[in-house]
């Protein structure tokens, strides 16, 4: 299985899941990825037979599947990857439309984060509103090729509206929460503006030619996992879930769409992103 090493905390929950899938005389293992562009290339190289992808990796790895004339399949997903949006703050005071955002700053997280960027974009697009022309687009760029995973751009944009640097910033609805417990955006300083529609995030996404029984076998120990288990719960915890669920890929339509808008990703999965490092 493929990971992307985002934060320190992912070694410890997959070798806590990997001990978990071991108490049920099932022998897996996992390789850390510095970037997720390199890890849905090894899921066409025979290297994983299973990936723990951001919304916009599966983008790639469905595209690079599809021009090869295989598939890849959504396994499971958290139940914290359903039904995301995201929010558009200002500061509290004469902004109260998105009209009045024209000729504006507005602040976003990295280049390829889908909740804090591409999602975003596709938004303010679905309301008329080009980036370039109707209003500034300010990215806070961290760590690239994590897809958004590292939250630093997100903080980073909401630090700058707070400074007066930019007149906007988007963030994932839980992080803004995140921000105004931490006193980042402090209690009554901002208003959300505009949100987007319900997306979802994360899948394990399964390889071409992935064996079937095995996964399905993983699959089943995985949703099989109990917040009531006392050696699980830490693991859940650190990953940000209560249960696993099947999953699904209805939730990715604007991703999708802002990927092709947006000139991310062509038809067959190639960066088209000029200024995206990783």
């Amino acid at each position: 299985m493929g990971a992307v090493a985002y934060a320190p905390k992912v070694v410890t929950i997959w070798e806590g899941f990997k001990e978990y899938f071991r108490r049920h005389d099932f022998e897996f293992d996992f390789i850390l990825y510095s970037n997720y562009e390199r890890q849905v290339q090894a899921q066409f190289d025979g290297s994983i037979a299973l990936a723990w992808n951001s919304p916009l990796a599966w983008v790639r790895a469905e595209r690079m599947a599809r021009a090869r004339g295989q598939q890849v399949s959504a396994l499971a997903m958290r139940d914290s990857d359903c039904d995301l949006t995201s929010v558009l703050v200002t500061r509290t005071g004469p902004l109260l439309t998105l009209e009045q955002l024209k000729g504006k700053t507005i602040g976003f997280g990295a280049i390829d984060s889908p909740q804090a960027h591409l999602i975003p974009l596709d938004l303010l697009r679905q309301h008329g509103m080009l980036a370039g022309r109707d209003y500034t687009a300010r990215r806070f760029d961290v760590l690239g090729g994590k897809h958004g995973d590292h939250i630093g751009g997100e903080r980073d944009a909401a630090l700058a509206l707070i400074a007066g640097e930019i007149d906007a910033a988007w963030m994932i609805d839980s992080n803004h929460m995140a921000f105004s417990r931490e006193g980042v955006l402090p209690a009554g300083a901002t208003t959300i503006l505009a949100r987007t529609a319900p997306f979802d995030h994360c899948n394990f996404t399964v390889s071409p030619g992935a064996p079937a029984e095995t996964i399905a076998r993983f699959g089943e120990l995985l949703l099989a996992m109990s917040w009531d288990d006392p050696e699980v719960r830490p693991l859940l915890e650190l990953e940000g879930l209560k249960t696993w669920l099947p999953g699904r890929t209805s939730g990715y339509d604007a991703l999708v769409r802002a990927v092709d808008d947006e000139a991310f990703y062509d038809a067959e999965g190639k960066i088209l992103a000029i200024d995206y490092r990783y």
